[in-house]
């Protein structure tokens, strides 16, 4: 599959995406997020990978959405561009396999909602994350008005948001709106060596997993429960687990076949 503006490597069953518009600090137009849709979409037609990680070229991870073809909307189009804004991150958050953001400099705006609906995010001691779309006079429309608060709380996401203030890495791992904060000269070897490790799991399992806790965040917590107790029982349908028991109590490591 090739991209103009993506680069794509797969290696050790992972894939590792590049936002390849180092001169545009990798603004999101609506060539990169038609890309971005066609790498997701196409997992099912080339399944060599088990875990997906994130980044962009040079100094930015994502610094927002393209300001040009934003300025050129009017209503009917600012509720296409969310609607396709809306589906890429819908679809990034309920990928099959864990979805890392490795954000290595600047994720505004629609980067930052793009970090969000990843499963893990890893950043750069030198990241600037924020949405600042309220200093052009519109707001959040690729879910930042949903994903944040379910992340930072209510209050801290109403401070980010209403502001426009951009925080740091250090600052957002204390909001818990990244997960791990490296020097930048290791992100992107941490961020593959955790994709490495994951990958290394059941797939199904970790699947499974994913898919449990999305489902589960959203619903009453007796609800949730009771779809955990329906998946751990799934599970034990697997080779996979039947592998990992018996690999366990042979004190070996598991072989698994990923079904």
């Amino acid at each position: 599959m090739d991209f103009k503006n993506l680069l794509v490597k797969i290696e050790d069953n992972v894939a590792v995406v590049t936002i390849n518009r180092e001169k545009a600090l990798n603004a999101l137009n609506a060539e990169v997020i038609s890309e971005l849709h066609d790498f997701f979409s196409g997992y099912w037609i080339k399944r060599d990978f088990r875990c997906v990680v994130i980044t962009g070229a040079g100094k930015a991870f994502v610094a927002g959405a393209d300001i040009g073809e934003l300025s050129a909307l009017d209503v009917p189009g600012a509720a296409h561009l969310a609607d396709v804004g809306q589906y890429l991150m819908h679809t990034i958050e309920n990928f099959p396999v864990p979805v890392i953001a490795a954000v290595n400099g600047f994720a505004l705006g629609g980067g930052c909602e793009l970090a969000m609906a990843c499963d893990i995010r890893l950043a750069s001691d030198k990241a600037k994350l924020g949405q600042p779309e309220v200093n052009l006079g519109i707001i959040p429309g690729y879910g930042g008005t949903q994903r944040l608060p379910r992340l930072v709380g209510k209050g801290k996401a109403k401070e980010l948001i209403l502001t426009g203030d951009l925080i740091g890495a250090e600052e957002a791992h204390r909001i818990g709106l990244v997960d791990e904060v490296y020097p930048a000269e290791e992100l992107m070897a941490k961020a593959v060596e955790m994709a490495r490790k994951i990958a290394s799991k059941s797939e199904p399992s970790i699947r499974l997993a994913k898919e449990l806790i999305n489902r589960g965040v959203n619903v009453d917590l007796s609800d949730a429960i009771a779809m955990e107790k329906t998946g751990f029982a799934t599970n034990f349908g697997f080779a996979d687990a039947k592998e990992g028991l018996k690999a366990f109590l042979e004190k070996r490591p598991p072989k698994f076949e990923h079904k």
